[in-house]
């Protein structure tokens, strides 16, 4: 992993009063709801004029959250993600449950020189259950037009006090304003996570009397808002926008302080207290003659651990809920076979154990979650869990929720810089990454008839992590994998296979016919020589500067060999030459390599990258590289009759 990651910084705010008014929603005015498009961003879909995240804390332990979004739609075609709304209601397994109440949301538009106002009535809104935990309500907008104003309110009342969602403040389209208001009670301590580039044009923060107690508030307002522009090659792009998040950290119980997460070492205790997590690490009762005699004779400690992770693979399957503690219990897996992120982990952790390896959790956030703020110590962050070992003075990673996963390459979506070890009592901040290279390899071998129409065979290859994150794409949903070959390759092809191989490489191949590779020239047949897999243009063309770093995943090469044959009676003109450039630190190589034989001609090029993950810096040399991979590739061979 390349030096520069990240720079997330907490800013330790002192007293400082604004004269500035928050939570005073404004009235829409005629010129706002006239206006045709923004006036500083003419191109945006849609504009936020005003937006309010309220969050209060009473002495009673319950947390209010009220929220008022107005946004002025220019293009509705291209403003759905504005149109459609759910907020989501979380009851926890022992029955406490979070209300949503005073839910508004109506349309306004400029309709005959005066305001005309569209209310969703209440059989508009409706509830769905998502799960267990959640029931969402959903609403869309009545009567939207290009020119409308949007607008929805509401209060969620919730005894869940530990932490707050984090509240971006950057979007895809400009925000006029926006501001984030949190007060609590100076008897519950919260560490505020401020993070991302952009000041406050507003801010207060320090101790108040409000609502008849002495508060602590913390209250930021943001003016003209640049729409956020989200870049390519990132895992998660919210990770590099301003947001601010709350965590609990302390409360005063009489003259008594109760600390909740100052520390790590805090985050690791309250877990191993946990009924559903430390509590599940200590049943080692349920697993002692779960595995085979043969697994736990095992003599290497690495063939042990992978025999005991392929074990759980098999017999158990990962429900696709990702959290760092328990459902339904350890037993309860072992009797349904199917289970959480936790259980499963929990469970190899404890049958690693069982045969005499000294196991391990390891927890994090995953990519979708957000990253980690290592200097911020939390509960709420985190939502997966790991089982891992020490071998001389490295960690092995393990992961049972994927099937092809192995020793050290864990599901994608928890590659996400780094995690803590949790050994009971200990917490200690360890890399994630995967320590390999992963590979694709496209061959094409063809051969092309006398009428300049080709036929052959092609096979697409993935290895290590991208195989198993294709295979994940494949499982999925194997028609819209299916269709992204044909949305690819616009020619005739037939025997069309994907199947994961015995290494547990994954692959596609076909055979295919084409009449469209060809340009004849009397004689003369112009083709280029990559056929279909030459690369017209590439996505590492951003104009604006580079905000977050370039994210891969994994280093890896990607590796193309097409091999032509033409008729006894033609020869190959303007063969192409072979040529190589890199970046000056070799982290980034391309390889364009010819060799010829009689009437067959074989190309082959190599992309090869380093490491998974580049700072922004290096942004520039990856556009060169590419700029010179497509000029390289466009190059064409002639077949000329003898």
């Amino acid at each position: 992993m390349k030096k520069i990651l990240l720079s997330f910084c907490l800013l330790l705010f002192g007293f400082i009063y604004s004269q500035h008014k928050f939570l005073e929603t404004p009235k829409l005015s005629d010129e706002d709801l006239k206006r045709e498009k923004s006036e500083k961003y003419p191109d945006a879909p849609a504009e936020v004029l005003y937006r309010s995240i309220h969050f209060r804390v009473d002495y009673d332990g319950y947390i209010y959250k009220d929220v008022t979004d107005r946004v002025k739609i220019y293009n509705k075609d291209n403003a759905s993600t504005f149109l459609d709304h759910q907020i989501s209601i979380y009851k926890n397994s022992q029955g406490k449950r979070e209300t949503l109440s005073d839910l508004k949301a109506f349309t306004s538009n400029w309709e005959d020189g005066k305001k005309v106002t569209t209310k969703i009535e209440r059989d508009e809104k409706y509830q769905s259950k998502e799960d267990k935990n959640y029931t969402i309500t959903k609403f869309a907008f009545p009567n939207v037009k290009n020119g409308s104003v949007v607008e929805f309110s509401y209060s969620l009342y919730s005894p869940f006090i530990g932490s707050t969602p984090r509240i971006l403040i950057e979007d895809e389209i400009p925000i006029k304003y926006i501001e984030y208001v949190f007060d609590t009670p100076k008897l519950i301590g919260y560490s505020i996570n401020y993070n991302g580039k952009l000041n406050p044009s507003f801010r207060e923060t320090g101790d108040r009397i409000m609502y008849g107690s002495d508060y602590n508030i913390y209250r930021f307002a943001y003016e003209n808002v640049p729409p956020y522009k989200e870049e390519k090659y990132v895992l998660n792009n919210d990770n590099y926008k301003t947001g601010i998040k709350s965590e609990l950290n302390s409360i005063f119980l009489g003259a008594q302080l109760k600390s909740y997460t100052l520390t790590w070492k805090d985050v690791s205790k309250r877990l191993y207290e946990n009924d559903n997590f430390g509590e599940e690490l200590r049943k080692k009762n349920l697993v002692k003659d779960l595995l085979p005699i043969a697994i736990k004779e095992i003599p290497l400690k690495s063939d042990r651990a992978r025999a005991i992770l392929k074990f759980v693979q098999k017999n158990y399957t990962w429900n696709k809920d990702d959290d760092v503690v328990t459902d339904k219990g350890i037993k309860n897996l072992l009797t349904n076979k199917i289970g959480n992120t936790a259980e499963l982990n929990i469970l190899l952790i404890l049958l690693l154990r069982s045969a005499d390896i000294d196991a391990n959790p390891i927890v994090l956030s995953t990519v979708k979650r957000g990253m980690l703020a290592g200097y911020l110590p939390s509960m709420a962050q985190l939502n997966f869990v790991m089982a891992s070992y020490v071998e001389g003075k490295k960690f092995i990673l393990l992961d049972a929720t994927s099937k092809q996963s192995d020793l050290n390459m864990i599901s994608p979506r928890a590659l996400n810089y780094y995690g803590f070890y949790m050994p009971k009592d200990d917490a200690s901040q360890i890399n994630i990454v995967f320590p390999e290279v992963s590979k694709t390899i496209l061959s094409v071998n063809a051969k092309m008839n006398a009428d300049g129409t080709f036929e052959g065979s092609f096979a697409d290859r993935d290895t290590k992590l991208y195989a198993m994150m294709v295979n994940e794409s494949f499982l999925a949903d194997k028609e819209k994998y299916a269709k992204t070959y044909k949305d690819l390759y616009k020619f005739p092809y037939s025997n069309f296979k994907q199947s994961v191989q015995e290494n547990n490489d994954f692959e596609t191949s076909f055979d295919f016919t084409s009449d469209t590779f060809t340009d004849v020239l009397g004689s003369k047949m112009v083709f280029n020589p990559l056929l279909f897999l030459y690369s017209q243009n590439h996505d590492f063309d951003q104009k604006e500067p580079r905000k977050a770093p370039l994210e891969f995943y994994s280093a890896y090469d990607r590796n193309k060999k097409v091999t032509i044959t033409i008729p006894d009676n033609y020869v190959f003109e303007n063969v192409p030459k072979s040529k190589k450039f890199r970046t000056d630190d070799n982290a980034l190589q391309y390889t364009y390599l010819v060799t010829q034989e009689g009437n067959r001609l074989t190309v082959e090029t190599s992309v090869q990258i380093d490491d998974a993950v580049f700072p922004a810096e290096y942004y520039p040399a990856f556009t060169q590289i590419y700029d010179n991979i497509t000029k390289m590739e466009a190059q064409v061979v002639t077949a000329v009759k003898k």
